[in-house]
Formats: C-alpha cells, sequence, structure tokens
C-alpha cells in the first residue's frame, strides 16, 4: 500500500467583514474562520482547522488574507478553488489555491521554538510583514453606496497634519496606548514599516505595514489621526501618546467599515500565486469617483 504524505495547502481568501464577526472562530459561528472550515468540512467530508496570517476584527474586509491547513486528501489546483466556493456565501471566496508537500510537518510549538523548522511554511510565522489600507470619505454628506466599505468623517481633515502625525508611528514602538484591552497579545511592541497617506478628491486613503499589529491598533491609530486632522491635536500630541502607553489618552476606536488586509508578505521561496489585487481593484473604482 502506498503511504499518503501530507500536504500543506495554502489559500488566498478574499472577504466582505460586513457580515461577519471577525476572523477568529466563535461559539456562535458567525465567523469567516467558522464558515471556512464548514465549507472544508462539507467538502472534503472530514473535520479541517485552518491558520490565518491575521485575524481581523469585525467588519473588517481582506481582499487576500492567507491561510493553511494540513491534509493528505488530493484534489487539483481548480478543485480545491470549485469545491470550497461551492459551500461557501458569496461575501467569502477562495481566489487561488497553492500546495506546498512535505515529508513531514511539525507540531505548532516545535515551528514557533525550532530553527530547524525555517523551510515549513507557517501562514502566521512565516510572513514578513502585513499592510492593511483604510478608505476614508471625506465629505459632510455621506454616500450609501459606499455604506460598510469606506469609512465617513463629515468635519474637513488637513492631509499635511495627519502625514506628519503618521510618521510619528514609523518604526519599533510600544503601541500599548492604541491596543485593546481584550488584546491578547504576548508583547505590545510592534514595528510600523511603512505608512504614508494619500488624498483623492474627498476621499483618503491610509496605507499601513507592519511586522504585526494588535487588536483594534489600526483603528485606533485611524481614530487619533483623525482629531489631528481636524485640528483637535496637534500632529505631535501622536507622541505623547506612545509615551503614555494610557489607551484611555488616545482617539476613539474609528469604525472598521473602510478598513482591509491588503497583503501579507513572504519570502519569495515559498513562490506563492499571491495577486496584486488591491491596486486593480481600487484603479476601477477611482475611474469613476475621483
Amino acid at each position: 500500500m502506498t503511504k499518503k504524505t501530507n500536504k500543506r495547502i495554502v489559500l488566498g481568501i478574499q472577504y466582505d467583514g460586513s457580515l461577519w464577526q471577525g476572523w477568529q472562530t466563535q461559539c456562535h459561528g458567525k465567523t469567516i474562520q467558522n464558515i471556512v472550515e464548514d465549507a472544508l468540512k462539507k467538502f472534503l467530508l472530514t473535520p479541517i482547522k485552518i491558520t490565518c496570517a491575521s485575524r481581523t476584527d469585525s467588519g473588517v474586509h481582506a481582499l487576500e488574507q492567507i491561510v493553511h491547513f494540513d491534509t493528505v486528501l488530493k484534489r487539483s489546483n481548480i478543485s480545491w478553488i470549485r469545491g470550497i466556493n461551492n459551500f461557501l456565501p458569496y461575501s467569502i471566496a477562495i481566489i487561488w489555491v497553492y500546495e506546498i508537500s512535505n515529508s513531514f510537518l511539525f507540531s505548532l510549538d516545535v515551528l514557533k521554538n525550532n530553527k530547524k523548522t525555517k523551510n515549513i511554511f507557517h501562514a502566521r510565522f512565516s510572513a514578513i510583514s502585513r499592510k492593511y489600507c483604510y478608505l476614508l470619505y471625506n465629505y459632510p454628506i455621506r454616500l450609501p453606496l459606499f455604506y460598510k466599505k469606506f469609512g465617513w468623517v463629515h468635519s474637513p481633515l488637513n492631509l499635511q497634519r495627519m502625514r506628519i502625525a503618521a510618521n510619528y508611528l514609523i518604526g519599533t514602538h510600544n503601541f500599548t496606548t492604541f491596543r485593546s484591552s481584550a488584546c491578547q497579545a504576548k508583547s505590545p511592541i510592534c514595528n510600523i514599516y511603512k505608512f504614508n497617506i494619500e488624498k483623492h478628491g474627498n476621499f483618503f486613503i491610509l496605507n499601513i505595514c507592519a511586522n504585526s499589529f494588535l487588536q483594534h491598533m489600526v483603528r485606533n491609530i485611524i481614530g487619533s489621526l483623525i482629531m489631528v486632522g481636524n485640528l483637535k491635536k496637534e500632529p505631535e500630541w501622536i507622541l505623547e501618546l506612545l509615551k503614555n502607553n494610557n489607551r484611555n489618552k488616545a482617539g476613539p476606536t474609528f469604525m472598521a467599515d473602510g478598513l482591509y488586509l491588503v497583503k501579507i508578505k513572504y519570502s519569495s521561496k515559498w513562490k506563492l500565486p499571491q495577486q496584486s489585487i488591491f491596486k486593480k481593484w481600487f484603479k476601477n473604482i477611482s475611474k469613476n469617483f475621483f
């Protein structure tokens, strides 16, 4: 009898988060992880546990979430995509599949502590960086067509002030001030590699890339930058917040509506078929609205 070999299957997933209560599985079953694992179970007729690269909050969208799972089952890429999508709602879709064969797969604990496992792909621990984007509409009257897809601020925002404030956040800092009280991360230290803000007409695009993010970190940062943008606080206030390590001193947690997980960066050695979906998607929007 031929021995079946474990394979690590990597999925690229896109979803509209407005209909779901975040990524991480919950007993009520209304999360994206719950729905995807249920679809896999229906397709493969066996329970499957998946691991994601970045757990998104309730209402947050993803243009390309990355997950992996292990299985001995063999399917073609198109079979994986069509088979899983057949059991998914229209707000969630598998956009690509990639198979990584391993003769032996270590447990999660070993993967975290053993340097010899660098050649084993892991959606979370193999990630080099994570990129989020916030789409913000700044105008006195809201746009119903962008409901749950864009954040909205009715008072005027100053782009230059927001850029100065955002620049103070670049680098390695203790982000306790921008961390949810329910955050389970062991350390509040994160390294923001890039943070740029663009303005196109009445639309703001805030791009932030870091090695990792704390729960609600991006939305809490956006809430504080908006206070700077509408002249309630000076840009240097951000420096005070970083020193204070006090969540109560910062701006409110901003709405999840316009937040998107855009891309997870990995070493090119994994040869993942990742796509520059955001640029294509946003380019189509800009043609009609900017």
